[in-house]
């Protein structure tokens, strides 16, 4: 909040410098009757400003879409994991591996069930999935294996668990971020100064005109809620669901 406040009062501070500055300069230097026409220099300042909101919309657009599919990524891998390392429990003495397949499917169902409505809500992540993350390495670890084979299934269980730990924390940061409150003052700000230059044009014909303000003022509100709903990563229309848990452990919804 305090960064958007002070880039308002920063944008509200150069206008008002740039008003004093056209007032000075019609007072010491008036126009002359050769200067360019108004409408020739609106069209100018017009066409700056949606070059510059272009560029604000492509900075913002492009922020939301790498941080969701940053969070699409992280989930089918850390989904992925999760399933190699319940398959791997084969290779572990029986106790052990009930222990450790138990503790996977708890362990997805902590995921959709807990965590995901607290990301929808940018939450903080709670120390349960930790508490089983570090349960299934437990299980690992102090396996006693037999052969070869348990040994190599060991080894690749624990990479397995370390993908998965990376994929988690890349998950939970994925949850907590959220674009710049300055961008979005920016789509606003933008948003408006295009839109009302619109007006400032001498159209003859009114329904050309209606037409010409309704598609720009329509286009640019429907980038601003495609960035609004790329930016919620898990919530929304457009966030990653937990597909990707539910495929490899069905009994985990709900």
């Amino acid at each position: 909040m305090f960064a958007l406040l002070s880039t308002l009062g920063v944008v509200l501070g150069g206008g008002l410098v740039a008003v004093a500055c056209v007032v000075v300069k019609h007072r010491v230097f008036p126009p002359k009757a050769d200067e360019e026409p108004r409408e020739a220099l609106a069209e100018y300042i017009s066409m700056m400003i949606g070059v510059i909101y272009a560029l604000v919309l492509g900075l913002a657009l492009v922020s939301v879409w790498d941080t969701h599919s940053s969070a699409e990524e992280h989930v089918q891998t850390e989904a992925g994991a999760l399933h190699q390392v319940y398959l791997l429990a084969d290779a572990l003495p029986p106790a052990a591996e009930q222990q450790a397949r138990s503790t996977a499917v708890s362990y997805a169902h902590q995921v959709t069930s807990g965590e995901w409505s607290e990301m929808i809500r940018r939450q903080p992540l709670g120390p349960s999935g930790w508490q089983l993350l570090n349960r299934l390495r437990d299980t690992y670890e102090t396996a006693q294996p037999t052969g070869a084979a348990q040994q190599n299934a060991g080894q690749e269980a624990m990479a397995q668990l370390s993908v998965l730990d990376e994929a988690r924390r890349g998950r939970e940061a994925d949850a907590q971020n959220r674009l710049s409150s300055v961008l979005w003052a920016g789509l606003f700000i933008g948003g408006v100064l295009t839109v009302g230059f619109m007006f400032l044009f001498g159209v003859q014909r009114r329904a050309s005109h209606l037409v010409m303000v309704m598609g720009l003022s329509g286009f640019i509100v429907f980038l601003i809620v495609l960035i609004h709903q790329l930016d919620m990563p898990f919530g929304g229309a457009l966030g990653v669901n937990a597909e990707a848990f539910t495929r490899y452990f069905p009994g985990s919804t709900g």
